[in-house]
């Protein structure tokens, strides 16, 4: 059977569990959480051993046979946890993944976990998994969808949050549900009346004052070099790794980049690349500033970096980051990026 979060999670309520599951998407959060509420029901369900199965591009599919014909030896029960990162199984493990499903062994659950899908990755491997078990397609929330997935994460975390409290947070994650997720355990030690208003939102973030990659980008994005420069200047004080930062900041420019191709089509490519409204006059005003061209030369100084910060290339990583960050703040006042 094919089934939504909230169905497959009705059915670790049943008796037992079925042999095999897929649970794939690219929600990265979602999909861990419900592996692990997968597992938690296994282990209640005395499925005492676990074995875990990387599928890369070199896994031996054999593997999976292997491990659903051999007996346990610490347990009755069997849990196979198979990664399959791609989503993307190749020729040789769609049949090894269709064969099991004709005949799965008995008392072992074969759970598959996927972190990139798309309909273009369904075929008669997955048809096999829907006849034999559970495939379950996360599929990233629609903005609308973002604020009642808040609303719930926070009773079940037992708090009580108005619904001005809930949008500001939604505005505020834009989309990102691992920071959703983080901000709601924060905000439940902060609310020891269980309690959330916008005011104790706003105090909250107001009180965090470690400077982040998101706080930046906005601020280079939005054409503040002064304040994008303090922010570079304070990160480096704190001692943050220059690779995670240099991370998010790839993200905006390929953004960035893709926007600027886009041309007359811009509103449509909002939409296409899920950029929320409040958002959206940041890179109208970088789009503005400067071509193309000055994106990709953006990127090539970023890739630089990047080799610097992993001693390929010589040069001072955090100085060359203040110079990325001016450009994009400020593309016609800028130096030439790339160093001779």
């Amino acid at each position: 059977m094919s089934a939504t979060l909230a169905q497959f999670r009705k059915t670790l309520g049943e008796p037992d569990l079925r042999p095999v599951y897929l649970l794939a998407g690219s929600e990265h959060l979602l999909v861990l959480e419900a592996a692990d509420a997968l597992r938690a029901r296994a282990r209640a369900l005395d499925y005492l051993e676990r074995e875990v199965y990387d599928a890369d591009a070199r896994f031996d599919w054999d593997e999976l046979a292997r491990a659903g014909s051999a007996l346990s030896l610490f347990a009755s029960r069997k849990l196979i946890d198979l990664r399959l990162p791609t989503g993307k199984p190749g020729k040789d493990g769609a049949a090894a993944i269709a064969a099991y499903c004709q005949a799965p062994p008995p008392d072992t659950v074969l759970l598959i976990t996927c972190q990139e899908w798309s309909k273009q990755h369904e075929g008669a491997w997955v048809a096999a998994i829907e006849r034999a078990g559970v495939f379950v397609p996360v599929w990233p929330l629609k903005r609308e969808e973002l604020p009642g997935w808040i609303g719930a994460r926070f009773a079940a975390r037992g708090l009580k949050a108005t619904p001005d409290a809930i949008d500001l947070l939604a505005e505020r994650v834009e989309g990102n549900l691992l920071a959703a997720a983080q901000e709601v355990d924060k905000l439940a030690l902060l609310a020891p009346d269980g309690r959330i208003d916008a005011g104790l939102l706003e105090a909250a973030v107001a009180d965090d004052a470690r400077y982040d990659a998101f706080r930046l980008t906005d601020a280079a994005l939005g054409g503040d070099a002064a304040r994008a420069l303090r922010i570079v200047h304070g990160l480096r004080e704190e001692g943050e790794d220059a690779i995670p930062l240099l991370g998010w900041i790839l993200n905006q420019l390929r953004l960035l980049q893709r926007l600027s191709a886009a041309g007359d089509n811009l509103a449509a490519a909002f939409r296409s690349e899920r950029v929320w409204d409040s958002r959206q006059p940041l890179y109208r005003r970088a789009l503005k500033s400067a071509r193309a061209a000055h994106w990709e030369a953006c990127l090539a100084q970023a890739a630089r970096i990047d080799a610097i910060a992993k001693g390929r290339r010589d040069g001072e990583v955090w100085r060359e980051l203040e110079r990325l960050i001016a450009a994009i703040a400020s593309p016609r006042s800028g130096a030439p990026l790339i160093a001779a």
